[in-house]
């Protein structure tokens, strides 16, 4: 067989991806001796991935559509620029059949499993028929015809109505009533349009409790096909992976073979080639369920990589130049643990809200690997989803690669956007996610990692005091009159430098840390030189009816200012010393900074509350405003409709998600601003309601 084989080089690699996967695949293409092409739109004109690539080309345009998803603009740069391989990455065009055969047509080599697998395994109906073909175990299947089912079929709840095409979560709908179906089936078929180009949903049992679990594999073209292990991606929101990891944990060795059986048979039945993932759901009672298979690289695909010691894009390009699989299944050996996390660009707290601008600074915590499309600078935009990162730990045990990534996420500080670094970090420590009791139902059933305290008690003052003197030393150093005394000095002794900080959302919550200090002197010993300050921590005494002040009975502390800096201070509360990174963020002269704050213990970020507050003026109008930048996919209201609190008003597109628009309150459309495919920004006010509070104008 060996004498048949043809074997083409890839000399040249053009990757049609952006972001963290553009790097990623770059970063081993250059290792092997490869150079890259890339390709880029108008916003990540100066993104990581266009330096990183040796030749990157511009598409124009803003949106995906525009730019990325534009096959012949990318087949024609591959052309242009000497490239004989083409890799699609994940999302985009990765799973698009026509491209890839237009791929080959042109004469390029595509990395990949061919067009004729795409299509099959790509449509999740014709998938399941095939798995039921191999003897994989899976559910019934309900189709959804002109957008119900058809007379006579039953449908049990929950039930999960899903896009024939894509994936990425989105396209989901979990439907609890037969009053829902009808909504959610127009809702998965919208955003599936809109995500896949194919609008064809179908109905399946949704596992309340189910695990969800997959298996890696890749295939040579001469029928060699391996299995590297199964990864869960359990933890999920909105249908999105949140936290994966291999092995998984909460399965017997038994269900772990029949699912690695269950996917080998699956690639053999089809004469799989390149890379893929098997995904099944996995029930309480280890019932497996078939999913779907994904016919591309996946975003978790770094824990099997850390587990296995395989470079996955490197065999992907290996087999995609026509040689035959390095390894056998023997050859595969599973060596301790992995987790992976996502940074996204979204606020846990509010619903996952993405959030959008650029990011100022941008550091990770040691010990751990980083995959990234951006860094420092970079801007993160509405026109793509809101990944920032992807961070891995490996470790001999699952409970040691917890604590390393708790470590280096506690260590991690992004500025200038929301991210979900606070919460993935609650859960690395939660006790249920280290006792592996991690359904697809976990985020529900454990809330409170969506908003958590961050650091608390001693670190949290060390990482207060360290804004504070840092903005101490700043304004010092420009004070050029008062700067021979020390802060906070009077010469009538009732009180130091008063000053109140927030705490990220405190603000607008009303809460305020009260810090007072005086500065008191400076000393050399043992080789060491510090600054002292008396400190008192909590809110300024108040007087009585007869003036008398209450009992001061705030926390007093004694600092010592180790090493003093813009960046950097080393703080000594009562003995207890504490090294914390500074990050300032100035808004002008006549705002107050932004100190952002970051020590082994975790990030935080503080705003100094200004002496004088000019008030704004009174709003012009009521309603709904825009979260973030977007297009409106659908309106429900119009002038003069009456709503209720809670009705869904608009729908607004942004970063791949539907985000619903509505009502705060019962009330009376005055006006609808903005019709669909309207752009909306952040801020604009999107459907005027007249809550009868307001007066008539005379």
């Amino acid at each position: 067989m060996a004498d048949d084989r043809i074997i083409r080089p890839i000399n040249r690699l053009l990757i049609a991806n952006r972001g963290e996967i553009a790097v990623r695949i770059a970063t081993t293409a250059h290792r092997m001796g490869i150079d890259t092409v890339g390709v880029y739109s108008e916003p990540d004109a100066s993104a990581l991935h266009v330096n990183t690539v040796d030749v990157a080309i511009a598409l124009g345009g803003a949106t995906a559509a525009e730019s990325y998803l534009r096959g012949d603009a990318v087949i024609q740069a591959a052309l242009d620029n000497g490239a004989n391989a083409i890799h699609p990455g994940y999302g985009f065009l990765a799973e698009n059949a026509e491209f890839a055969q237009q791929v080959i047509d042109a004469g390029i080599i595509w990395v990949g499993p061919t067009p004729e697998q795409i299509a099959l395994l790509g449509d999740k109906v014709a998938a399941k028929l095939a798995a039921l073909e191999a003897g994989v175990p899976t559910t019934v299947m309900i189709e959804v015809v002109d957008g119900g089912v058809a007379a006579g079929i039953s449908v049990s709840y929950p039930a999960l109505v899903k896009a024939a095409a894509g994936g990425g979560g989105r396209g989901m709908r979990v439907v609890r009533s037969a009053d829902d179906l009808a909504d959610a089936v127009q809702a998965a078929s919208r955003e599936a349009q809109s995500a896949f180009g194919d609008g064809a949903v179908f109905i399946e049992p949704y596992l309340e409790r189910g695990r969800h679990v997959e298996v890696q594999i890749i295939g040579d073209a001469y029928g060699n096909v391996v299995h590297l292990g199964e990864r869960e991606c359990s933890i999920q929101r909105r249908n999105q992976k949140v936290i994966e990891e291999s092995p998984s944990a909460g399965i017997s060795a038994e269900t772990r073979t029949a699912l690695c059986d269950g996917a080998l048979a699956l690639a053999r039945h089809v004469g799989y080639q390149n890379a893929g993932t098997v995904e099944f759901m996995v029930g309480e009672d280890e019932t497996i369920t078939f999913l779907e298979v994904n016919t591309r690289l996946q975003v978790e695909h770094p824990v099997t990589e850390a587990v296995t010691g395989v470079d996955l894009v490197e065999l992907q390009l290996s087999v995609a130049a026509g040689e035959s699989l390095p390894l056998t299944q023997t050859d595969v050996v599973i060596d301790g643990h992995a987790i992976e996390v996502r940074v996204v660009a979204e606020d846990p707290a509010a619903g996952w809200m993405p959030s959008t601008g650029g990011i100022g600074q941008f550091v990770v915590g040691e010990g751990v690997r980083v995959d990234t499309g951006v860094v420092a600078g970079s801007e993160i935009s509405p026109n793509y989803d809101s990944l920032v990162a992807k961070v891995i730990a490996h470790a001999p045990t699952r409970e040691g690669a917890a604590r390393k990534l708790a470590r280096a996420l506690r260590a991690t500080q992004i500025t200038g956007i929301r991210t979900d670094v606070e919460t993935l970090i609650a859960i690395l420590c939660e006790p249920d996610y280290l006792a592996a009791k991690t359904p697809t139902a976990y985020l529900s059933e454990h809330r409170e990692v969506l908003d958590p305290s961050g650091p608390v008690g001693d670190d949290r003052v060390a990482l207060l005091l360290g804004a504070v003197f840092a903005i101490e030393q700043r304004d010092r150093a420009n004070d050029a009159v008062e700067s021979f005394a020390p802060s906070g000095w009077r010469n009538l002794r009732t009180q130091g430098q008063r000053q109140i900080w927030q705490c990220g959302d405190d603000a607008a919550d009303g809460v305020g840390h009260h810090v007072e200090y005086v500065m008191t002197s400076h000393w050399e010993s043992g080789g060491e030189s510090a600054t002292g300050a008396i400190v008192r921590l909590g809110p300024w005494p108040t007087p009585d009816e007869e003036g008398v002040l209450s009992t001061d009975d705030r926390r007093v502390v004694t600092i010592r200012l180790l090493e003093r800096g813009l960046h950097r201070q080393v703080i000594e509360v009562d003995g207890r010393r504490q090294a914390v990174g500074i990050a300032v963020d100035e808004h002008g002269e006549t705002a107050e900074p932004t100190v952002h704050t970051v020590s082994p213990a975790g990030a935080l970020s503080w705003s100094l509350e200004p002496k004088f507050v000019l008030h704004d003026a009174e709003t012009s109008g009521s309603g709904p405003v825009c979260p973030l930048p977007g297009t409106v996919i659908a309106v429900h209201v119009a002038a003069g409709d009456e709503v209720a609190d809670g009705q869904v008003l608009m729908v607004v597109e942004a970063m791949k998600m539907e985000h619903k628009i509505t009502a705060s309150g019962d009330a009376t459309v005055a006006e609808v601003r903005f019709a669909v495919g309207d752009r909306v920004d952040t801020g604009d006010l999107l459907v005027a309601l007249d809550t009868g509070d307001t007066p008539a104008e005379e």
